[in-house]
């Protein structure tokens, strides 16, 4: 997967994070994929999900792991009992998705590879500008 133990690590402590996930490996690949299809969602008109996804280690964009882990802890906490920390786990989740419309708008550029377009442009976020030529009618 593209989240390991270890970035958890930055946003959530081990014991709560075995809490939050209720210690079932399948709900936590449930809510980090979820979490992945919800950032592509933001960043596939522009940038190459799958790229960015399958890259690994210190090649991986620190944000984008930042708010991975922080919207499949917000999934995770949501299916908990009583809703355990989800007022922290809230916060950090608007702040990610308030970060990923950024993106989506162009407002944030993050260091991300650009999709590539079947005739080697590079797809959606930038503008072309251009204008018919001109016509030089004399009436």
């Amino acid at each position: 997967m593209f989240i390991d133990d270890n970035d958890y690590k930055v946003v959530i402590g081990e014991q709560a994070l075995r809490v939050v996930s209720q210690t079932d490996p399948l709900n936590r690949q449930n809510a980090e994929a979820e979490a992945q299809e919800e950032i592509s969602g933001y960043l596939r008109p522009t940038f190459d999900c799958k790229t960015i996804f399958s890259a690994t280690g210190k090649q991986r964009n620190k944000q984008i792991v930042m708010y991975c882990c922080d919207i499949a802890l917000y999934h995770m906490a949501s299916s908990s009992p009583q809703k355990m920390g989800m007022e922290i786990r809230k916060e950090r989740y608007e702040r990610a998705i308030k970060w990923l419309e950024g993106v989506s708008k162009g407002q944030i550029v993050p260091d991300l590879p650009l999709s590539i377009g079947d005739d080697g442009a590079p797809n959606g976020g930038l503008i072309t500008f251009g204008c018919e030529p001109k016509l030089g009618n004399n009436w």
